[in-house]
């Protein structure tokens, strides 16, 4: 039988053997670097994402279409356009309304920011303090000179005032976030502390954070009398937003492990409260911010907080339908994840029972 000459054999292994070395050095350098560089990438990345939002909302915030009504026809609506300063040209979106008693109810019912009335010799301006002092800087600084200009002795009326007890107009925020950032931190604690709990005890556990929370921040706010707003009611729409952070960021979780916490900061944490409307109404967000702030619960539940507080309910049913829909959506997926035994893909967060 013949033999292969040892130098054919020396020859193969000069060519084979390097490459190999070189796989199996590249493959222990990667697990090594790995530990160390995931956490720094993650941490740099989310930082990175915080400043560019938080930047883009509030480096030079700017309204845009902000409502406001003037009372007379089409055409005295168009004229107070034509005359409002600018720019941008865009920052107010002016509507006509029938009388004065239907522009103050729409200023009292939130539908507008703001609302004018010329007259011969008064004109009248109704505004929402509820709305914040930025608000009411931009409206009365915006309509007043319109009546100046015109030689009418102008009348300001707060129509909706904010409570004495919230200067700065923060209550409503912070009254609502207190709890979005209970509900980021329940949903990664759920895994943390308690790895081998059942998914049905784990939502018992949602919803008893959910009621706990909301009923507790009802009794603060109430020791502080910072809102108006029955005590019943701020219970219940703090309860929801505690419990769809909570969902969302439990599924979140429980699909994609430490990961899965992340991506919960960014979307509620970072977008969520930069696009609250807590600081500034939703107008004066950028183009490609504004709209979550009517889909994620933090923005959803400061308006209808405010509304029930301020505007006669104005965003409470809106803001309890889109609050639903991700309480089900993040209990469902749970469901879903636990029913087809889906594993955890990375490390760090115990697969439950």
């Amino acid at each position: 039988m013949p033999q292969t000459p040892p130098a054919l054999l020396r020859t193969e292994e000069t060519v084979t053997a390097p490459p190999v070395a070189r796989r199996t050095l590249l493959h222990r350098t990667g697990a090594a670097a790995r530990p160390v560089l995931l956490p720094v990438s993650v941490a740099v990345a989310i930082g990175a994402i915080f400043i560019s939002v938080y930047l883009s909302a509030f480096h030079a915030p700017v309204a845009r279409d902000l409502p406001v009504a003037v009372v007379g026809d089409a055409g005295t609506a168009r004229q107070v356009a034509d005359r409002l300063p600018g720019p941008p040209a865009d920052t107010f979106r002016v509507t006509a309304v029938a009388d004065e008693r239907a522009a103050r109810t729409a200023v009292e019912h939130g539908e507008v920011f703001a609302a004018y009335s010329p007259g011969p010799d008064r004109a009248e301006l109704w505004y929402a303090g509820a709305h914040g002092p930025a608000v009411t800087a931009l409206v009365t600084e915006g309509l007043a000179p319109l009546a100046a200009a015109d030689g009418q002795r102008l009348e300001v009326v707060d129509a909706v005032p904010a409570s004495p007890q919230d200067t700065r107009g923060l209550a409503v925020f912070y009254t609502t976030f207190g709890l979005v950032l209970a509900g980021y931190l329940f949903g990664i604690m759920t895994y943390q502390l308690s790895p081998g709990v059942s998914v049905r005890r784990r939502l018992a556990g949602l919803a008893a954070f959910g009621a706990v929370g909301g009923v507790t921040v009802a009794l603060v706010v109430s020791a502080f009398g910072a809102l108006p707003a029955p005590f019943a009611g701020v219970a219940a729409l703090v309860a929801l937003v505690a419990l769809a952070v909570g969902a969302a960021t439990m599924v979140l979780v429980r699909a994609l492990g430490v990961l899965g916490s992340s991506a919960a900061a960014v979307v509620f944490m970072t977008v969520g409260n930069a696009t609250s409307g807590g600081s500034l109404p939703a107008e004066f967000l950028p183009p490609w911010l504004a709209p979550f702030s009517e889909v994620l619960p933090v923005g959803v539940g400061v308006r209808a907080v405010n509304g029930l507080a301020y505007f006669h309910g104005d965003g409470v049913l809106a803001g309890v339908l889109v609050l639903g829909l991700w309480i089900a959506a993040g209990v469902g997926g749970m469901l879903v994840l636990e029913r087809g035994g889906y594993r955890l893909p990375l490390p760090g967060v115990p697969r439950p029972s």
